[in-house]
């Protein structure tokens, strides 16, 4: 089962990723805004979500708003 970001591109464990779209997380006062850089993502075993680290805190992003860097 492969894990593919928005355009298409195979996404592994340890690659680093744009924001493609404003995202307002639950539980964080911060917006993870268009561009910013998420580094060193984890796939789960559901191929649409990725685990990343955000400071301290650890959340699960759809691969549908994220590009490979």
């Amino acid at each position: 089962m492969e894990t593919l970001d928005s355009n298409g591109n195979i996404l592994e464990d340890g690659d680093n990723v744009h924001v493609t779209k404003d995202l307002k997380v639950k539980g964080m006062q911060k917006t993870l805004k268009r561009g910013n850089l998420i580094k060193n993502i984890r796939l789960g075993s559901d191929s649409q979500l990725v685990e990343c680290k955000i400071g301290k805190s650890t959340i699960v992003l759809k691969t549908q708003f994220l590009k490979k860097a």
